[in-house]
């Protein structure tokens, strides 16, 4: 032990459900007596929250493990998350690692921290991913402008390249009553944004009771967030375009706060892709959920997620990809270059594309996203947007988001900081970012 108060510091992999998670836990550890510190200070707890998304999760990981034991070679190392569901065997011979916690272990992290002392061998607790059928609410708060609000967890879909349903389990949802309650005391705390999260939140409402029906709809969750109050507003993360029904857009297109602001993953433009990846959806409904959005919602921003590189992609269908992107009228794009995943159908599939072909067709995607931001943002210039500032000061810079995510910036002034105020677009500057004019002082 480096000093009496015990201390301990987190590091956060992948997505914003993860972040939400890693805050639940830093707050039950809290009511342990534990005291946050930063990652780069010693401490006597080191937990790492890993992704299994990325291919180089290994890697990822080891770097993450030195720079702890960097920072206290005695340091007590944890390993939690997708990562360390999938493959605990793997990270408990990496060198530093102490314990490794599974799905439905990580929640409970205080209950294996009596000993603190380094271990020869890294103990695993992991439980078979069956038993994660239960939901442990939480929200991310504290570091920044913003909250992301996990409702739901699990999957239930088979994609054939996903590993996500082994690594989480069984698709379930947070009770209405708790999601609403999580809701109000992020309000209390003067947080100005939340963020909905979780696997599929479009299936929202199964589990909710602890068995298969669906309780509630995600509408009714999204028409229920809308009434808490003190929140000036409230963001959809990605959400499955065959669980995005018009009822919901109609209503974000009518809300006080929720925020003209949707991110669709597509995964391929191509039927004959989507198809072999067992999506639930072709190419067709997406467009007409796109078609939907701009017509309630004509300055809404969309974001897309799509995957090069699927085995069997051949130039001519990456180019029905490409094609089918270039003419949607959408705002940017989330790129990822499929890698092999174990225990995944797509593993098996002929037709594996070489990696350099995957990179070359994954930087093509990245310079169309690049112009549809801006070309997004050019058709927002001029307008007047309400923003919500951030704390972060780069070089005198700081930025802020308007509701339908433009990112804007101007000079750093700690006054603005999760504050809102209406501003001008006035211009796209080099890094891409639009200048404003103060229209009206602070909001709020």
């Amino acid at each position: 032990m480096i000093n009496q108060t015990k201390t301990v510091a987190f590091h956060t992999l992948g997505c914003k459900l993860n972040f939400s998670e890693t805050s639940t836990i830093a707050r039950n550890l809290k009511d342990h007596g534990y005291q946050k510190v930063e990652f780069t200070d010693p401490a006597n707890v080191y937990v790492i929250n890993t992704c299994s998304v990325t291919a180089n999760a290994d890697r990822e990981c080891r770097t993450i493990v030195k720079n702890a034991l960097k920072a206290n070679p005695d340091g007590f190392v944890v390993v939690v998350g997708c990562y360390a569901q999938l493959k605990p065997e793997e990270i408990a011979q990496m060198e530093g690692v102490d314990l490794v916690l599974g799905a439905a272990e990580k929640f409970n992290v205080a209950q294996y921290l009596e000993n603190l002392n380094k271990q020869e061998e890294a103990i695993i607790h992991s439980c078979e991913i069956e038993e994660a059928d239960f939901y442990v609410g939480s929200y991310s708060i504290g570091d920044r402008t913003r909250a992301f609000l996990k409702v739901q967890d699990g999957c239930d879909y088979k994609c054939t390249y996903c590993t996500i349903p082994l690594a989480r389990g069984i698709s379930r949802s947070d009770t209405m009553e708790n999601v609403l309650k999580n809701a109000r005391e992020i309000a209390e705390k003067g947080i100005k944004e939340i963020v909905l999260t979780g696997v599929n939140i479009g299936d929202y409402g199964k589990g909710e009771f602890g068995n298969k029906k669906h309780e509630h709809t995600f509408l009714e969750l999204v028409q229920e967030l809308d009434k808490v109050e003190n929140i000036d507003r409230i963001r959809i993360s990605s959400i499955e375009p065959n669980l995005l029904k018009n009822e919901t857009i109609d209503f974000v297109s009518k809300s006080e706060r929720f925020v003209p602001h949707f991110h669709i993953p597509l995964q391929s433009g191509s039927d004959d892709i989507l198809k072999k990846m067992k999506r639930r959806y072709l190419s067709n409904l997406y467009e007409d959920r796109v078609a939907k959005i701009r017509e309630v919602l004509p300055n809404a921003c969309i974001g897309v997620d799509v995957i090069v590189g699927f085995p069997g992609e051949t130039e001519e269908l990456f180019l029905e990809t490409y094609n089918f992107l270039n003419k949607l009228p959408i705002s940017y794009l989330h790129v990822f270059t499929y890698s092999e995943r174990d225990n995944t159908e797509a593993i098996d599939f002929e037709g594996v594309v070489e990696p350099a072909e995957r990179k070359r067709r994954n930087k093509m995607l990245r310079i169309l996203s690049e112009k549809k931001r801006q070309a997004f943002y050019q058709t927002q210039l001029g307008s007047t947007q309400k923003v919500l500032w951030e704390h972060d000061n780069k070089e005198g810079k700081m930025f802020g988001f308007t509701e339908n995510y433009v990112k804007v910036q101007t000079d750093f002034d700690l006054s603005l900081v999760n504050q809102t105020q209406y501003v001008e677009l006035v211009r796209i500057n080099h890094n891409g970012n639009v200048e404003i004019k103060v229209k009206e002082p602070i909001l709020s």
